[in-house]
């Protein structure tokens, strides 16, 4: 059983955390048997918290399980029986219920603004559930000497430039992933829907102090401890009819057995402009309907979007961050060179 650890970093904006993990690490080295350090991580938070609607024990029971007890909601519909509901939760809607403002709501009402079905629950409505409520959270959870980090992995909900999973090169492409991560804008955030928010290693809130010098630390884990693999997901992309390309949910775990196998040494990868990529046969689709074809689309990559990206990340970083580590500014050189 793999057991070490995954740190998952998504903007704020994320379709939640499914179970990855949460996006706050304390890190910390040990040193091996060679001298080297071992990256490890504790995690200091005391639970997860998600967005409510699609939520449901046909797509993540693990999160719904998780909400059983002492668990705060936000934003949600009551049902007549003081119970909680949202959509997507059950394939039948309830006849009745208390929607989010507190108005009484029936599955055949329309909302007067948009002329759709009205909804009982805030797009953006959330969960806040205790960790120890999770039924699979591994027994190391609170373990005072943490667990080894062995892949991080990174990613934004972007529509149609990104595909679903790449691997950096090295250490500071890894970095330089997750110091250029961004989102498009959801009702998650204020501002233009679409619009891309950046928020470097989901970070931005929390950091005391510029980025720029933030960065530079990440890059001098590498001269402390063996630097963990590092991946870039995006589980989001849509179709031109706006269609998610990839199920996502519980078959994200694929993609995580995909990253395991190249930490083993067991799964292949081709490259590409982005990085390490999958080929069709890479992945264990065993009972998913998920053709070749499918899958090309949710991987495809446009060597022009591509260059278009890294060019503006090099301005992000340079104009925007200032204060930033050759080393990453030549990530994106890198990254044009290849989309010639």
């Amino acid at each position: 059983m793999w057991q070490n650890e995954f740190r998952n970093a998504y903007p704020a904006g994320r379709n939640a955390e499914k179970g990855l993990g949460n996006h706050l690490r304390r890190r910390r080295h040990r040193l091996d048997q060679t001298g080297r350090g071992q990256l490890r991580a504790i995690n200091p938070e005391n639970g997860f918290f998600g967005v409510a609607p699609g939520t449901a024990m046909d797509t993540n029971p693990n999160a719904l399980l998780s909400c059983g007890k002492n668990t705060i909601f936000t934003n949600v519909a009551l049902t007549d029986d003081g119970d909680i509901w949202w959509e997507g939760m059950t394939k039948e809607k309830p006849s009745h219920l208390i929607d989010w403002q507190g108005n009484d709501w029936t599955p055949d009402m329309i909302d007067e603004k948009t002329g759709k079905t009205k909804l009982s629950s805030h797009p953006n409505s959330r969960f806040a559930a205790p960790a120890e409520n999770c039924p699979c959270i591994d027994p190391d959870w609170q373990s005072p000497a943490g667990v080894p980090v062995d892949v991080f992995v990174y990613g934004g909900r972007r529509m149609n430039d990104i595909p679903l999973v790449f691997q950096a090169h090295d250490w500071a492409h890894g970095v330089y992933l997750g110091a250029t991560v961004g989102s498009e804008q959801t009702a998650a955030a204020e501002g233009q829907v679409g619009a891309l928010r950046r928020d470097p290693f989901a970070m931005l809130p929390f950091c005391g102090y510029h980025m720029g010098d933030y960065f530079k630390h990440y890059l001098e884990m590498a001269k402390l401890a063996k630097t963990p693999a590092v991946f870039h997901v995006n589980w989001f992309r849509k179709t031109p009819e706006g269609k998610f390309m990839w199920p996502g949910y519980g078959d994200n775990t694929r993609v995580l057995a995909w990253m395991i196998g190249r930490i083993e040494g067991t799964a292949n990868a081709k490259d590409s402009a982005l990085g390490y990529i999958p080929s069709y046969e890479d992945l264990d689709l065993d009972g998913l309907d998920f053709s070749k074809e499918q899958f090309d689309a949710v991987m495809a990559i446009d060597p022009k979007r591509v260059k278009e990206l890294a060019e503006a990340n090099t301005d992000y970083l340079a104009n925007t961050i200032g204060h930033t580590a050759p080393e990453l500014l030549k990530v994106s050189e890198e990254i044009i060179a290849r989309c010639k």
